[in-house]
């Protein structure tokens, strides 16, 4: 894949050109609360684990993606993550980015089911998820550690692939 392109966003694989302005944007006071630090953006691109995307509006990196696919045939499935610059929420970008990459994950790689868990009380993220067609599934407790230190509840949400509005 080269290139996700949508009514206004496009997704591409994040490169190294791209951590600064990654770093930015995790670094922005509304998105380093809920996703904490990183010891670096280069530490997301690197990890093989996760195949990170950069949102871009324009020419400019508005935000980034992350897939994490399970292959294992008997429990195949994709887990999301999502940010966007704080200037770009609100906007209904980062449902067109998960809208983007749900069709790509379960046309061209055959996912029939996806996961992403925000914090239980990141509200805007969860009606965000929940516009896409992500169900709850259940409160994970004390499930990420804050950037105070403070251990607290995700919400598993989950979507079949039919699902997606």
């Amino acid at each position: 894949m080269t290139e996700l392109r949508g009514e206004r966003v496009a997704l591409r694989r994040a490169t190294a050109a791209d951590v600064h302005a990654i770093a930015a944007i995790l670094a922005e006071p509304e998105v380093a609360r809920w996703w904490g630090e990183h010891d670096t953006a280069q530490a997301l691109i690197d990890d093989p684990s996760v195949e990170t995307f950069v949102i871009k509006l324009g020419g400019e990196v508005a935000g980034v993606l992350l897939v994490s696919e399970e292959d294992e045939p008997e429990y195949r499935h994709a887990a999301l993550d999502i940010s966007l610059a704080t200037r770009y929420q609100n906007q209904g970008l980062g449902r067109e980015a998960l809208r983007l990459m749900i069709d790509h994950l379960a046309g061209e790689r055959g996912h029939h089911r996806f996961t992403i868990d925000p914090a239980a009380d990141n509200e805007r993220a969860i009606r965000c998820y929940a516009a896409v067609g992500f169900k709850p599934v259940g409160v994970l407790r004390r499930y990420w550690r804050d950037p105070g230190g403070v251990w607290r509840d995700g919400l598993l949400m989950d979507m079949l692939a039919g699902e997606r509005l």
